[in-house]
């Protein structure tokens, strides 16, 4: 309720998109109504907001192949499609879009826990056609995307904002420091 706030930011897909719903669904809350509203226009992906800035590359990555993965809640729930591949790309990194980028992985929350089958099977698609891509590194915006497609692969599977942070001078994904060729260039 603080004056100054911009933007709540936040770094998880699926939550954003609850977060960006709360003045619908607190719509007919007395006591919440209005504050839902204020969070809701906060409310922003953090791509979102991290396309607004200038950010400035430190040292362009060495040439690093990506595939991103659009987390449904991401391009579906909140619309956001570009600024994620935009800022990869403006960061030195080479962006393949995915085939059938639109299909879910499988993890839809707690999908891949409660109708396990079917969330293989979703997630064995995007893998192949992640895999096709021969990318160095998979970048998605959603923990549970990143886990469910993590568990079928063995290409390294980072949070977009983890690659962003590295070309702006930050430290090494976890991910792909492990992965020393991939670092040789």
């Amino acid at each position: 309720e603080g004056e100054g706030v911009e933007a709540i930011l936040i770094t998880v897909s699926g939550c954003g998109t609850t977060i960006k719903d709360y003045g619908f669904m607190l719509r007919e809350d007395p006591a919440y109504a209005a504050k839902a509203i204020r969070v809701s226009a906060l409310a922003k992906d953090v791509t979102e907001y991290l396309a607004t800035l200038d950010l400035q590359t430190a040292a362009t990555p060495p040439g690093l192949t990506v595939a991103y993965h659009s987390a449904c809640s991401l391009q579906h729930g909140q619309k956001v499609v570009h600024a994620p591949k935009d800022l990869l790309c403006k960061s030195g990194f080479v962006v393949k879009d995915v085939a059938e980028s639109h299909l879910c992985c499988g993890s839809a929350g707690t999908y891949n826990i409660l109708q396990p089958a079917i969330a293989a099977r979703l997630r064995d698609r995007k893998v192949a056609n992640i895999e096709r891509l021969t990318p160095d590194v998979i970048a998605a915006g959603n923990i549970g995307c990143m886990t469910q497609i993590a568990s079928g692969t063995d290409i390294p599977v980072v949070h977009t904002v983890e690659l962003l942070d590295w070309a702006t001078g930050g430290p090494v994904p976890d991910g792909i420091a492990d992965r020393g060729e991939l670092l040789a260039g």
